[in-house]
């Protein structure tokens, strides 16, 4: 906590020096689409949390100013926008981006199976994977300079209308899903779609999907979600943490900006770790006894349907490496990187407490 509470510190002196700063560039003004409405929380909360503060610090040289999902460009359209300057900047997750990156831009969203937050964030800053988050972008074409810019922890792997015992009761199913566990859940007989948070209630009402994820309990209360479908299945398998960017245009961020505001930020995307990541923390008990009390019936998944998730992402792994290159070397070092830290896993951590249930 001293360490972190030093840091911080730190962060606000470089802060205040920069305010202090003159600059030679004139005003820059960010608009940012963002893809979830800023009224869910982490989720959305965390580019109007980083604008108040990035307005705050930049004083009158810098403004960044969100605008709801759809309102400038449609979030599908989002990376492509940027990228050719007809919006300055975004605020989105690469998972939703696969079929303009590749199944390697999802890596940078979440890995089944994969790191949690603390791991996530050290091979991002201090391993190789901000480099090849970067140049995901630059391989595929984009032109956005793309900064770490928020994080939630585990997520809840499912709502389904009735128990799943076992493989053979999601084959048919059509769920709502996300990134690489997408891929998962299609080798098990499911039909996926990624909807939008906002369609995923009115698709389940028209019984257009049968089951569906989105994210934490209480992000997915704030859909109504609970109120339709009755079982919530745990532990997310298939997005141990989630990180999301903010993507600017590379001229704007090279040839508008200067030093002092791309740090500033630099260091608000930092500082939104932090608080997205606490947020989520925070919030996710008091959900789960209030949809508990209200019907809701929490689930832990089996060992065996656990195994059996695991086994299908192997052979995702296994396929996706085949298919592309580019994955193969992202997940080889990401690969690397981990091995590395079971190390310091293995022997720093207690088990983790109150995660025994009867």
């Amino acid at each position: 906590m001293k360490k972190i509470l030093s840091t911080l510190g730190m962060a606000s002196v470089v802060s205040l020096t920069l305010i202090a700063t003159p600059v030679n560039a004139g005003k820059v003004v960010l608009k940012v689409p963002v893809w979830f409405p800023t009224s869910l929380p982490a989720l959305g909360t965390s580019p109007a949390w980083i604008a108040k503060h990035v307005n705050a610090i930049s004083g009158s040289d810098m403004k960044m100013k969100i605008y709801e999902p759809g309102k400038l460009v449609p979030p599908k359209e989002m990376l492509e926008a940027v990228s050719k300057r007809q919006v300055s900047a975004g605020y989105t997750t690469p998972g939703y981006n696969q079929g303009k990156l590749g199944k390697k831009g999802a890596i940078f969203s979440a890995v089944p199976f994969g790191p949690d937050a603390p791991e996530f964030l050290a091979w991002v800053y201090y391993g190789n994977g901000r480099a090849l988050w970067q140049k995901t972008y630059d391989d595929a074409g984009f032109n956005v300079q793309s900064i770490p810019c928020g994080i939630i922890a585990p997520e809840t792997s499912g709502w389904f209308s009735k128990e799943i015992n076992s493989p053979a009761d999601l084959k048919g199913l059509r769920m709502r899903f996300f990134g690489l566990g997408a891929l998962v859940m299609e080798k098990l007989g499911v039909s996926t779609s990624q909807l939008p948070g906002g369609e995923i209630v009115p698709a389940l009402q028209k019984g257009s999907i049968d089951a569906t994820e989105f994210s934490m309990p209480a992000i997915d209360k704030r859909l109504g979600i609970n109120k339709i479908l009755k079982y919530n299945y745990f532990p997310g398998w298939h997005q141990p943490a989630t990180l999301f960017d903010l993507i600017i245009n590379k001229n704007i961020w090279n040839d508008v900006m200067n030093e002092g505001q791309r740090t500033i930020i630099e260091l608000a995307c930092r500082a939104v770790m932090t608080d997205a990541l606490a947020m989520g923390e925070a919030m996710q008990f008091d959900t789960m006894k209030e949809n508990a009390a209200a019907g809701t019936v929490n689930k832990y998944w089996s060992d065996e349907m656990l195994a059996t998730f695991s086994s299908k992402w192997d052979e995702v792994v296994a396929e996706a490496i085949a298919e592309d290159p580019g994955f193969k070397e992202v997940w080889d070092d990401m690969q690397e990187f981990r091995a590395n830290y079971a190390i310091w896993n293995e022997w720093a951590y207690l088990p983790r407490p109150g995660t025994s249930r009867d």
